[in-house]
């Protein structure tokens, strides 16, 4: 299958607002997609989608191989595709490790040795090996963003999607979470990550994709930010937002 992701005319509504009004695009296998656009454009709610967090109202939404339609199997979905939000999440009275490897000892039945294993090696990706012991709290809000990537790591997924995980932090802690994603892409995960950061989404994703009120209003690789095509894309770009 060359594509993890396929959107078909999806729409998507909250009562009597419609807030996605026939988006389509695919994420081919590999590759890094960036949503871009407004609060209230419609980005994180076909993020949201993606992992059966929203129900799509009509069109069709496949992922990873599967349809996700009325009553999509959330379960088997959400063992393949990863979700990183803006807060962490992590449990307080649990160490690093145990963070991590909570889930695939619950989901996938792992032996305690196995889990340990699996969460060396994702704590290894994100930099933050010497900080299994440590309690949630001991750390920034940087090391927690890259603990909660670990966790969704540890179920290898096919998939990973970002919500905006950059938004709370300052410009310095944002640096160490951006590095740790773009390590990611380089290493050939594939991505749906929603952003503010031009620079990295320029830098980073192989497709851009700029949602308007509901629908997908430009699309391009990194270069359509400096030559927009149309005006909202150059006003969006221009308010520096």
């Amino acid at each position: 299958m060359s594509s993890l992701v396929a959107f078909k005319d999806v729409h998507k509504a909250y009562g009597q607002v419609e807030v996605l009004k026939g988006v389509s695009f695919d994420v081919p296998k590999g590759h890094v997609v960036a949503l871009i656009g407004r609060s209230g454009s419609g980005k994180s709610t076909a993020l949201r989608c993606i992992n059966g967090l929203e129900k799509i109202k009509s069109g069709t939404l496949d992922v990873c191989g599967r349809s996700l339609g009325a009553d999509p199997d959330l379960r088997d979905l959400r063992m393949e595709v990863g979700i990183v939000f803006q807060s962490y999440n992590l449990f307080p009275h649990l160490t690093v490790e145990e963070n991590i490897t909570l889930a695939p000892r619950l989901a996938k039945k792992l032996s305690k040795p196995a889990a340990k294993s699996i969460a060396e090696r994702v704590l290894v990706q994100v930099g933050l090996s010497e900080k299994a012991q440590s309690y949630p709290e001991q750390l920034s809000g940087g090391q927690q963003q890259r603990v909660a990537i670990a966790r969704s790591l540890a179920m290898e997924p096919q998939l990973m999607l970002f919500d905006e995980v950059t938004s709370a932090l300052d410009p310095e802690l944002t640096g160490e979470v951006l590095k740790t994603i773009e390590a990611l892409a380089e290493g050939g995960m594939t991505m749906v990550l929603v952003t503010h950061e031009m620079a990295f989404a320029k830098r980073v994703a192989d497709t851009i994709i700029f949602m308007h009120q509901g629908v997908v209003w430009e699309t391009g690789d990194g270069s359509m930010l400096d030559n927009p095509q149309t005006a909202e894309l150059r006003q969006f770009i221009g308010n520096g937002l």
